[in-house]
């Protein structure tokens, strides 16, 4: 049953990548028809990681899936996830603009915002509000049934269906805003995919109080100390982690919101190209994790890998922004990349971290890694206006004048380099004080 729950979640995850990044390939669609600036558009990114950073919803969800278990988290936090999508799509729909509900109030106050603005922030926090504790969730779900049985192979085949979601909006998102039936057809069509997730995780708590693992009761039974979470910060192997996956992902998936549209800027691609070309970083992904995980599980060396990856990030960044050789090159790096980190990262945390409380450790670590996603999208915006001043919707419109990305990558580029840094450091830390437990192939019962 172990690998029927891992491809039914596996596709949830998948779904809720999906609409995370439904708004990256139609960056230049919203900016024409809503007439946002690239500052809010990397506000409405941004915001997706306020829940998770100010609220503290990472680390609380990441608590409560240690105490109130897998299905009850999940639930709360999916229907969540559903909500937000809904809202967002509400948000840009003519339904709204037309003078929907809502559409007065949110008219009424902060008058430097439009109303479709403010009510797709809303919808975009609602969604993060749920998607980090669906990830903490999904994550502990493989921990469970996988622990001591292949789990970097499941990681990597969680991982492999997570980024189809991610690689099919880039394509799919470009064709959808052609419909007949206007350009929200690609923000619906991510809400009802959304609704279905919420389906496959009803049916997941089914089958997983059917077929329930022994020791789940255990683990939830035991209170909550806030020492958990002090031990866990003393631990420099953990927060080496923790600041290699916040400069890391703050490093790909901002900049991976932004990457249609410089693409089509930089190198005048159609958007659909664009898209196109963005999804070779995924399919990287898709391709190569299965063999990363294999060998995680076999040969262990971790923190090789983290390095190796984080180089391969910062040359990728360092390529688009400073010359024009070609980007399929720059999108084979940065899907290699893709691959050796998150393969290493996320299978390390239960090598250092007691079982009863991985869901504390990895809330903790998505927290940090949420305090990127918050600010960095924001900060590219902002640079990127900056570096673009006078150039209107109108001029983007007619294709007059490109945009320049130039600082905003070499942004990504120091985040990178950033990442390498910590990634040094945990892999002398495990020489030092871990005993190589890291670099050493999981114990297989």
């Amino acid at each position: 049953m172990r690998w029927g729950f891992l491809f039914l979640v596996s596709i949830l995850l998948s779904i809720s990548f999906y609409v995370w990044e439904s708004l990256s390939p139609i960056k230049e669609t919203l900016q024409i028809q809503l007439g946002f600036s690239s500052t809010e558009y990397g506000l409405l990114i941004s915001v997706y990681s306020i829940p998770n950073t100010i609220l503290l919803m990472a680390i609380l969800g990441g608590i409560l899936s240690d105490r109130l278990g897998i299905r009850k988290t999940g639930l709360i936090f999916t229907l969540f996830c559903t909500a937000g999508a809904l809202l967002t799509v509400y948000g840009a729909s003519d339904l709204f603009r037309n003078g929907g509900l809502g559409y007065g109030l949110l008219r009424s106050f902060l008058t430097q915002f439009s109303p479709e603005l403010k009510m797709m922030i809303a919808g975009r926090f609602l969604f993060g509000l749920g998607a980090e504790t669906l990830n903490i969730v999904v994550l502990k779900i493989l921990v469970k049934w996988f622990k001591g049985k292949k789990m970097a192979l499941a990681f990597a085949i969680m991982t492999i269906i997570a980024r189809m979601g991610t690689a099919l909006v880039l394509i799919v998102s470009p064709i959808l805003i052609e419909a007949r039936s206007g350009w929200t057809t690609s923000l619906w069509f991510a809400a009802l995919i959304m609704i279905a997730g919420l389906v496959l995780f009803v049916i997941y708590m089914y089958y997983d109080s059917k077929y329930r693992h022994a020791g789940e009761s255990s683990a939830n039974d035991e209170r909550f100390d806030i020492k958990d979470i002090t031990t866990l910060l003393k631990n420099k192997a953990f927060l080496y982690i923790c600041l290699l996956c916040v400069t890391f992902y703050s490093a790909f998936f901002p900049f991976l919101s932004f990457l249609p549209d410089f693409l089509h800027n930089k190198f005048d691609l159609s958007l659909r190209l664009s898209g196109m070309l963005s999804s070779i970083v995924i399919w990287g992904t898709i391709i190569f994790i299965p063999i990363v995980g294999w060998f995680v599980d076999k040969k262990g060396k971790i923190t090789s890998l983290l390095v190796y990856g984080s180089v391969l990030l910062s040359l990728t960044h360092l390529l688009l922004s400073l010359s024009r050789i070609t980007p399929f090159l720059a999108m084979v790096l940065l899907g290699i990349s893709f691959t050796l980190v998150p393969a290493a990262l996320w299978p390390a945390v239960p090598r250092i971290v007691d079982e009863n409380r991985v869901g504390t450790a990895y809330g903790i670590m998505t927290w940090i890694q949420s305090l990127g996603l918050l600010i960095f999208p924001y900060f590219a915006g902002r640079i990127t206006d900056l570096a673009n001043r006078g150039i209107t919707t109108e001029i983007l419109e007619s294709g007059a004048q490109n945009l320049d990305y130039t600082y905003t990558v070499l942004m990504f580029a120091c985040l990178g380099i950033s990442g390498l840094v910590f990634a040094y450091l945990l892999r002398r830390e495990d020489r030092q004080k871990l005993n190589h437990i890291l670099a050493l192939p999981e114990m297989i019962d």
